[in-house]
């Protein structure tokens, strides 16, 4: 059996997503077929059923776009032990970061609204007030408003280390601002899933057209699992436009290492494909 794909796309009247199977994209022929609407309204087990019925037109030659709008994007962290290294050594070894790695709770915290996603293709962001600034490689968790995975995409969690190695509490500005979550065009569904996948991650930094960093992780090497991180963000706090989650980078370049703009970042995890955002200051 192929894989099957949600594809955000441009369409006449703004972002809408397409169903693809066996290689191609279809229109969707229902009420309003965009991300909201099938977080919103339909449940995991009824999700495959109902793509296909609302099957339409095959699109071609479609603009790739975010398929997020009306979504919080949340992101996990410390879920790797090789983010928990570096976090220790960027914070001066405060012990913070090895203390949630082992801790019951995780740490999750709001990255970004839907409608502020950048997507493959359009640049991501580095703050003009860091001075030393990463992207963060993540699987990334699609769920609908009933706490339910229906799929997996491509995200990028940009991040300014010595922001939030000078004091963790500054971790909302180190994560959160223009341009600073990217995210795949094309989330890989898989309603109903209570494990990781087994995919790897993989990312490469070009400069001037010279790759200064790659590296890659798998899925098995996140601490969390799958159902732990979505029953702690959806503890308390509900989502009626559905929530994307970020989980987690397992890939860190080199401490004397810091992106510049004009540099280009791939992501890889397949069969989901690849994200790609050139480097600007905001």
């Amino acid at each position: 059996m192929s894989e099957m794909y949600l594809v955000g796309y441009q369409g006449e009247t703004g972002p809408l997503v397409g169903f693809e199977e066996d290689g191609c994209l279809y229109s969707l022929e229902m009420a309003t077929p965009t991300l909201d609407y099938l977080l919103a309204n339909v449940p995991a087990t009824e999700l495959i059923g109902q793509l296909r019925a609302a099957r339409g037109a095959e699109v071609t030659d479609a603009v790739p776009v975010a398929p997020t709008h009306l979504q919080e994007i949340w992101a996990a962290g410390v879920t790797y032990k090789t983010s928990e290294e570096a976090r220790e050594r960027e914070s001066d070894n405060s012990t913070i970061y090895t203390r949630v790695y082992s801790a019951e709770r995780p740490e999750i915290f709001m990255k970004a609204m839907g409608y502020d996603v950048v997507s493959s293709g359009e640049p991501a962001g580095i703050r003009r007030d860091a001075t030393w600034s990463v992207p963060e490689p993540e699987l990334t968790l699609v769920i609908n408003r009933h706490m339910e995975l229906i799929g997996f995409t491509v995200g990028n969690d940009m991040s300014s280390r010595d922001i939030e190695g000078a004091n963790p509490l500054y971790l909302p500005q180190a994560k959160v601002y223009d341009a600073s979550c990217a995210l795949s065009p094309r989330i890989w569904l898989q309603p109903g899933a209570t494990q990781w996948p087994d995919v790897t991650i993989q990312v490469r930094i070009e400069r001037a057209g010279q790759t200064m960093f790659a590296g890659q992780t798998n899925t098995g090497q996140i601490k969390r699992t799958l159902a732990e991180l979505v029953e702690y963000l959806g503890r308390c706090k509900s989502f009626r436009h559905g929530v994307l989650l970020m989980t987690g980078t397992g890939v860190v370049p080199p401490d004397e290492f810091t992106l510049l703009a004009g540099d280009t970042v791939a992501i890889t995890i397949e069969p989901i494909g690849q994200l790609v955002n050139e480097i600007k200051l905001v």
